[in-house]
């Protein structure tokens, strides 16, 4: 991708995210998805990723352990939304993103929905954390999960705590995400129910119940991988803030890129709201 190129594609992003404003029109139908409920990465040292994630202003809201061994942090954005982050138990085991789970309020409709749309779910199961759960795999093979928060469940019991004060964002807004096959990847994530806009070279996707959740797909090249996104009010002063807690940030304009301990990448765009966009504080 030229510089010139890039340029384009996140000016793109940016005018997006700042058109996501819910309108007042009909609810939407149902079953559907809502938000997203987490993003969820392996990473080579768990210890050094929570500690990026907290200078982010993300706190850590519980973790699964085995014995003394933690098997995965559940770091918290908002009472909705997470970052779950994994150990490599394997050194085979591929680092950076896993998956992503979005929210439904109607699971078991949602599993029946997709199982109509010749779509390859599994069944609706209880998880380890309390909450509803099922998933399913991309035309890239990746693991794609969703969730229904249960009462009773740990995220449920974590509500209005490990909310930092200094978090860089109150929502994570969407991703960014190389695919093999836009074609394929069009036809995929239309079944899930998204409104797909092919903008050229890349697909924007929306959510009826989500207005303010945004995903964008582009084809993979050899050096891509996924990024996050988060909206912040003001891209100066996120990079200073980011900055100030010793990390290494390039601001470009609307625009803030700061990366993990493995090289994931988070970006962060000003939207101009000290209120993130994405319809999940519900």
């Amino acid at each position: 991708m030229t510089k010139a190129t890039s340029n384009r594609y996140w000016i793109a992003i940016v005018a997006a995210a700042l058109c996501c404003v819910p309108g007042h029109g009909q609810p939407p139908p149902t079953p559907g998805i809502t938000g997203i409920a987490h993003v969820a990465y392996r990473v080579s040292d768990i210890d050094k990723e929570v500690n990026f994630l907290g200078k982010l202003g993300f706190e850590e809201a519980f973790a699964s352990t085995n014995g003394t061994r933690t098997m995965e942090v559940f770091v918290k954005v908002n009472d909705r939304q997470f970052i779950e982050v994994y150990p490599q138990t394997d050194p085979k085991q591929p680092l950076g993103w896993m998956h992503v789970c979005y929210e439904s309020d109607a699971l078991e409709a949602l599993d029946s929905a997709y199982a109509g749309r010749s779509l390859n779910a599994t069944k609706v199961a209880k998880g380890s954390a309390g909450n509803l759960i099922f998933s399913l795999k991309d035309p890239d093979g990746r693991v794609t999960e969703f969730t229904q928060y249960m009462p009773g469940s740990r995220h449920d019991q974590d509500k209005g705590q490990h909310l930092g004060e200094n978090r860089i964002s109150e929502d994570l807004l969407g991703f960014d995400l190389p695919v093999g096959d836009l074609a394929a990847s069009k036809q995929f994530y239309t079944k899930l129910g998204f409104d797909v806009d092919d903008e050229g070279g890349s697909l924007h996707l929306t959510a009826p119940q989500a207005p303010g959740l945004r995903v964008v797909l582009h084809t993979a090249t050899p050096n891509s991988a996924p990024q996050m996104l988060l909206p912040v009010p003001d891209a100066r002063k996120a990079a200073d803030q980011l900055h100030h807690m010793g990390l290494k940030v390039n601001r470009q304009g609307k625009l803030v890129f700061v990366s993990d301990p493995d090289g994931n990448s988070f970006v962060l765009l000003e939207t101009g709201s000290a209120q993130g966009l994405v319809n999940n504080g519900r």
